[in-house]
């Protein structure tokens, strides 16, 4: 199963048009409260099958799975394990948060 990978550049483009993205950030809820991108949920790849009926009902959403940066495997783990679930339009931020901060973009910290 291959994971379709998306660029920050096209994140940008959907969230500036106003499109419906659910950005998931796939690390342990204490990496999330620190610092995640704006808007996103927190989805620990290893909580997917529990977690994900109830935060992503919707199995046609686009979801955008994230996590550190582009050796971190988690995003990929819960993309893989959305899919597999039957979720139909996931997508990997494979850089993740690490790039995201790097382009100077904001970061939200908390729930």
């Amino acid at each position: 199963m291959v994971v379709t990978s998306i660029s920050r550049k096209e994140i940008q483009t959907k969230l500036e048009q106003g499109e419906r993205v659910i950005l998931v950030e796939a690390l342990p809820k204490n990496y999330f409260e620190d610092a995640h991108l704006p808007g996103a949920i927190n989805l620990p790849h290893d909580e997917v099958d529990r977690l994900a009926p109830v935060l992503l009902p919707d199995k046609t959403a686009e979801i955008i799975t994230y996590c550190a940066s582009l050796p971190c495997p988690n995003s990929e783990i819960a993309a893989k394990r959305l899919m597999e679930l039957g979720y139909s339009n996931v997508k990997e931020y494979r850089e993740g948060k690490q790039d995201w901060f790097e382009a100077g973009l904001p970061l939200e910290n908390g729930n």
